[in-house]
């Protein structure tokens, strides 16, 4: 393996013993190789975009050439691969908290038997998360622990996540069932889309790791990491039926939310039409006596106001009997 200091875009290098326990290479020291490394095993962590692997890859450094090729290229579809005793493969991860864009990554990884090599192209959650806990003391005895660690992390902030969105959706759906409804179309929506890009990327990295479980290969060469990714992708179906469900409940409330709403304005409505119904024979009436032509009837009689006034209350009662004769009633909820 190439000495750290000539080795641009790595992050850091973490050897660990036949215990699990993981120690930190210093920058710049030179890294064994790690196809032969004893009883332990190395993790490389890479900066893919400052990193030129190009030499390394060609080398076999990084594993079998067309998997580091297929693994470390900018493609960030999520896959996995299977070659040579080696695993590779792309998954979703979690951008840090605040940092922008603040979206799902992408980790890359080639797995051998003494060796992880990940990769990313932003800053990624899980891989800090893993090295910390590897620091602390946390028993990694093999690289397929450790990848089971990190996706471990990624799993969690996405069920955490899934979990907040819930919280939110409750909230809602429990002013919705006591007629407090708000302006909550407004906040559904944006959680009704986190859901269902949540739900996109749990499905996605649900599907890599049940592609691992059923590859034969793998299952020759490597019996746990077939028990890991079988033990993930269970973890995922369950996440995933969460937030499929979540999104369904979101969808949901957005429409019972826009009946009430329109229920609402529908009472409004009927409001005003009826008034409007009601004021239009004395706006008549009263239009009619005033105008200014002679030969109106009661202009010269001392009880003309009352009698226009009682005639606009009379057709106003007589619209109303209409309106209730006809069968018009207000909406009801």
């Amino acid at each position: 393996m190439a000495n750290g200091a000539r080795m641009p875009g790595l992050l850091w290098a973490m050897s660990f013993d036949e215990r699990g326990c993981g120690r930190l290479l210093e920058a710049g020291a030179a890294l064994p190789d790690p196809d032969a490394f004893g009883a332990g095993f190395l993790w490389l962590h890479i900066d893919l975009k400052a990193a030129d692997l190009a030499s390394l890859v060609d080398e076999g450094r990084l594993g079998p050439r067309p998997l580091a090729e297929a693994v470390f290229r900018p493609d960030e579809h999520q896959r996995v691969t299977v070659a040579d005793g080696y695993v590779g493969g792309v998954v979703a991860d979690l951008s840090r908290p605040g940092a922008k864009p603040d979206a799902a990554g992408r980790l890359h990884f080639v797995m051998g038997p003494r060796s992880l090599v990940s990769g990313r192209r932003g800053p990624a959650e899980s891989p800090d998360a893993t090295r910390a806990s590897a620091e602390t003391g946390r028993p990694m005895p093999s690289s397929v622990l450790l990848l089971e660690t990190m996706v471990d992390y990624v799993v969690a902030a996405m069920a955490a996540s899934g979990l907040r969105l819930s919280e939110e959706v409750d909230g809602i759906e429990d002013r919705v069932l006591d007629g407090r409804v708000r302006d909550d179309r407004r906040r559904l929506g944006p959680i009704r889309r986190s859901a269902v890009r949540l739900h996109r990327q749990v499905l996605g990295l649900a599907g890599v790791f049940h592609r691992l479980e059923e590859d034969d290969a793998a299952r020759d060469l490597h019996g746990p990491a077939v028990a890991v990714a079988a033990r993930l992708a269970q973890r995922l179906d369950a996440l995933d039926r969460d937030v499929t469900a979540l999104a369904e409940r979101a969808r949901l409330l957005q429409e019972e939310v826009a009946a009430r709403l329109a229920e609402e304005s529908n009472r409004q409505l009927y409001v005003l039409s009826v008034l409007s119904a009601l004021f239009l024979p004395p706006t008549f009436i009263t239009g009619l006596f005033g105008m200014n032509v002679k030969g109106l009837p009661f202009a010269d009689d001392p009880r003309g106001f009352t009698v226009v006034l009682a005639l606009s209350l009379l057709s106003a009662a007589a619209t109303f009997g209409i309106i209730r004769a006809l069968g018009i009633r207000p909406p009801r909820g």
